[in-house]
């Protein structure tokens, strides 16, 4: 046993070393939005909002975006996605005096077979801004809880442009209050940016390609060239596939992906069971639905984020200093790759040492993903269920 605890920890340390000196540096979560120099002929802009059932905050994030400073055509479509709460008036309440742009809020057809709701909804908008804006140099898709402030538009599209890129994504600032949301939602955003390394995504010469889909500028051609979302129709990691089918789309394009604390996500995060949902319903997809897979996942998370700490801690049990010191050389390399990501949430430092139990916990949501998956729950979002979603 305790040959197998030497191995776990042995193959942590060296894991840890690639990832500090060549996973492209992700952990310094230094990729972030800039403010960009203006241009001299800004381009046109028309963003299009799924939402359905976000009657609670879409006034304010409507509200954010009427407060948008842009020197351009600046345009919003809204698509209410079947809502039950009165999504759409409240919409239309918070854009009715003294908005600086115009509004526009449809209603999704009722969903078809092999989509899933967001992309349907996404569709949908795109279908309409065609019509309205058949011109719009940019398609700006965003989430119904994101807030911008009134500059950060300007920085997306001065980026886009100055950069020749085809699709800047930015990831919205996530709810990290309380408990949970202070342990998990740091950690989230570090395992994202360890499975899409930032600056690997925005080198021209690597073909990894990845998105936060709460904030993505395209380039209109660029999206139209690849079909738009119909390719994807039944994908629920969207964002990512999007952002590959860009990508990869011949000649390649560009795309950029950063940190921002502009672009701001209103869901509530301060509940286990909100973070859980979230992650739950594409863990498993993201594993391919591959028992294997998953497997090799729950292993890995042991080896790589609990090997180290377990052997640290219970050196009084198994006695042996060696291997508790190793364990805790892990531990520190562990740490000193969270920090910045915890810096940037403005968590205490201490924070740092809570990334093995976080670990934990996303080790259990991934099981639970998969657990449902087999029960035959399918992945379930807004009330509806994708029974054989891909991703």
């Amino acid at each position: 046993m305790m040959m197998v605890i030497w191995i776990m920890v042995l193959c942590a340390l060296g894991a840890w070393v690639y990832l500090l000196a060549w996973r492209g540096g992700f952990w310094r979560a230094d990729q972030r939005l800039t403010p960009q120099k203006s241009l001299a002929d800004w381009p046109s802009v028309v963003a299009v909002i799924p939402a359905r059932n976000e009657g609670q905050v879409i006034g304010r994030v409507i509200g954010s975006h009427m407060g948008i400073r842009y020197p351009g055509t600046y345009r919003v479509i809204l698509v209410d996605d079947l809502s039950e709460d009165g999504t759409a008036d409240c919409a239309r309440a918070a854009a009715a005096s003294g908005a600086a742009y115009e509004l526009i809020v449809t209603t999704a057809p009722p969903l078809e077979e092999g989509w899933t709701g967001k992309l349907w909804a996404l569709n949908h908008g795109l279908g309409l801004a065609k019509e309205i804006m058949p011109d719009a140099d940019y398609i700006l898709f965003t989430d119904a809880d994101i807030l911008y402030e009134p500059e950060t538009l300007q920085h997306l599209v001065a980026k886009a442009e100055e950069e020749n890129l085809s699709l800047v994504s930015l990831m919205a600032l996530l709810d990290a209050r309380g408990l949970w949301g202070g342990l998990l939602i740091p950690a989230f955003i570090f395992f994202f940016q360890k499975l899409y390394p930032f600056s690997l995504v925005n080198d021209p010469a690597h073909r990894m390609a990845g998105a936060a889909g709460g904030s993505m500028l395209m380039r209109a051609k660029a999206l139209e060239a690849v079909g738009g979302v119909a390719p994807i129709k039944g994908t629920l990691i969207d964002d990512c596939a999007l952002a590959r089918a860009i990508q990869q789309d011949p000649p390649v394009r560009r795309i950029w992906l950063g940190l921002t604390r502009s672009v701001v996500s209103l869901r509530d995060n301060r509940k286990l069971s909100s973070i859980w949902d979230m992650v739950a319903r594409t863990a498993y997809t993201q594993l391919n639905h591959s028992p294997v897979l998953l497997a090799g996942s729950l292993i890995g998370m042991v080896m790589l984020y609990l090997a180290g700490p377990l052997a640290l801690v219970t050196w009084p049990l198994h006695g042996q200093t060696s291997l508790a010191m190793l364990g805790g050389v892990v531990w520190l390399m562990m740490a000193v790759a969270y920090g910045p990501t915890v810096r940037f949430y403005r968590r205490p430092f201490w924070q740092v040492l809570g990334l093995p139990l976080a670990a934990g916990f996303y080790a259990a949501m991934t099981l639970a993903s998969a657990l449902r998956h087999w029960r035959g729950g399918g992945a379930r979002w807004k009330g509806r269920s994708y029974q054989a979603a891909g991703g």
